[in-house]
């Protein structure tokens, strides 16, 4: 429902709509959160913060399809702030210039903002420094969402008054415990064997998004039996690995082969090395 200070774009589907199966299993408490216990469990930075009443603005980084998203529609709901998204790409000096003034609004009448911004890296420097005297005054609450190194994409001034939490990528057994949802959510269990499901897992490659877009696709055929892993790499497609030629995968993937040289490891070293030559290397 939306509020007298809301801005256009802020609605939420209606309820009748068709909704993606990554949207039907969204968690609806911090609790059911799949993976980043290391920003999530019992003494770490965000439970401890909402065990102090003290949630600050936080940049969170991690690749996609970890539950960024997620997790800050999730904190807006446990502290009782509106939930306000946007993102930079989209998102110019008028929209935001429209999103800080219903803030400022909303703090006049005693409710505070929690303010998404999506790929927050892609704002420039102006638009970056906006936000600060927001953040200073209380008026918002700023969660922004990179998946680039904030160190070297986002202000000091930003970073000075925000604390960066790394997400991970979701390990296997997350993975499976996804795949286990979706299933109770389907009422059925995904037509594969064995090896295909852990196929299924590899494919997405720790992005929990990405596996529940495939497994949307392997409920949709109409199958009378399992099948096997052939069969399922004829059908789908493997997620193309992530990597790029100047930015972290890129020195995340030359620090594996480094240390896989100098480990003397060299079925490590051919790996790492074949994933650089695949994704463009030179």
């Amino acid at each position: 429902m939306m509020d007298l200070f809301d801005t256009p774009g802020e609605e939420l589907p209606a309820s009748d709509a068709p909704r993606p199966l990554a949207d039907r299993l969204r968690p609806r408490l911090l609790a059911d959160v799949i993976g980043q216990r290391q920003i999530l469990g019992p003494e770490a930075p965000l439970t401890v913060m909402l065990k102090a009443n003290a949630l600050g603005s936080i940049i969170f980084w991690g690749p996609p399809g970890v539950g960024k998203t997620t997790i800050a529609r999730l904190l807006a709901e446990e502290t009782d702030l509106k939930f306000v998204q946007i993102s930079a790409i989209f998102s110019g000096v008028p929209e935001l210039r429209k999103v800080f003034q219903a803030a400022q609004n909303r703090r006049d009448n005693g409710q505070g903002t929690l303010l998404f911004v999506d790929e927050i890296h892609r704002f420039n420097k102006a638009q970056q420094d906006s936000f600060l005297p927001l953040m200073e005054d209380g008026t918002l609450v700023l969660v922004g969402a990179t998946t680039e190194n904030p160190s070297f994409e986002l202000n000091a001034a930003v970073l000075s008054r925000a604390q960066v939490l790394v997400l991970e990528r979701l390990s296997a057994d997350e993975l499976e415990l996804l795949v286990q949802r979706a299933e109770t959510e389907a009422g059925r269990v995904l037509p594969l064997e064995a090896g295909a499901r852990r196929a299924v897992l590899e494919m997405a490659d720790g992005d929990g998004r990405s596996l529940l877009n495939l497994i949307e696709q392997i409920l949709a055929w109409d199958l009378q039996s399992p099948i096997d892993q052939r069969t399922l790499s004829t059908r789908l497609m493997r997620r193309a690995a992530v990597y790029d030629k100047s930015g972290d995968s890129h020195y995340n993937l030359i620090s594996a082969l480094h240390k896989s040289i100098r480990g003397s490891d060299p079925d490590a070293a051919l790996y790492w090395f074949a994933r650089m030559v695949q994704g463009g290397e030179d």
